[in-house]
């Protein structure tokens, strides 16, 4: 496992963590991807670093000892668990609250189950070598109106276009009626939101759990598909992905939004 921030000047707003009990067979791992906000507009005082060490420790102690709950419980009672110890002194009903994308698995010596919230990614390696992405995509399939604008702000380059498109991508954040996107905040019903899974444990050799700093590898800059990513960690480990995903970063035009995002890979091998 690896994580590195964007830049050597901000705090690294993901976040990783596992778990393995000494006997059992089974274990635990959570990545979080924290949501930057504008400078100085989320309401709190504590910041996203405190917020997602605070989620995913709670998330990662819950999945890995209340078997009796699903992913989906764990994460709900995560986000309570955070939300209280915030909650007098930060203002939780500001629409940029710090929030996160959320990968968790849990397994045992029977099933694997899994959870994604937004676009963070987690790969299931089958036992015969199949690559299966368990993704949550409403980040990616925004709806027609919001990509036409998207698309106009890439055509003129105007900052007024671009404004419109990210407000009309905000709007659709935890978006009451069930047309958006959903990100851990702190409301726990966002749980209900994730996209959830099993497998039985004899099916599956490994998983892959990855930031979309990470993911660039093969979502922004086509350099292999996610067998081929998961392949590239195996051999030579989650720091070279993430070096190959700097000097693409680096290599590239300019970006608008971050040239360098927070990156984090955790690679469990089951058998």
């Amino acid at each position: 496992m690896v994580t590195e921030p964007g830049s050597p000047r901000r705090l690294n707003e993901d976040y990783m963590s596992a778990a393995v009990p000494a006997a059992g067979g089974g274990g635990a791992l959570v990545v979080l991807d924290g949501v930057t906000p504008p400078e100085g507009e989320d309401g709190c005082r504590h910041g996203v670093p405190w917020f997602v060490a605070r989620l995913g420790g709670a998330l990662l102690e819950l999945s890995g000892t209340r078997r009796d709950m699903s992913l989906a419980e764990c994460l709900g009672a995560a986000v309570v668990r955070t939300a209280d110890a915030h909650r007098d002194t930060c203002d939780l009903f500001h629409p940029r609250t710090p929030q996160a994308t959320v990968v968790v698995a849990r397994w045992d010596e029977e099933r694997v189950e899994h959870l994604v919230l937004s676009d963070s990614a987690l790969l299931l390696e089958t036992a015969d070598g199949a690559v299966h992405p368990l993704l949550d995509r409403r980040l990616a399939e925004l709806p027609a109106s919001v990509r036409a604008l998207r698309d106009r702000a890439r055509l003129t380059g105007q900052e007024s276009d671009r404004a419109a498109y990210v407000d009309a991508v905000e709007a659709l954040r935890n978006a009451p009626d069930g047309r958006g996107f959903y990100t851990a905040a702190a409301d726990p019903g966002v749980s209900a939101c994730a996209v959830t899974g099993s497998h039985s444990r004899s099916e599956v050799h490994a998983l892959l759990a990855a930031s979309d700093g990470a993911t660039r590898w093969t979502e922004t800059f086509h350099l292999g598909d996610w067998a081929g990513l998961l392949a590239l960690v195996r051999k030579e480990g989650a720091r070279a992905l993430v070096q190959r995903v700097r000097t693409a970063e680096s290599e590239s035009a300019p970006r608008r939004g971050k040239q360098h995002d927070d990156a984090t890979v955790l690679l469990a091998e089951l058998d």
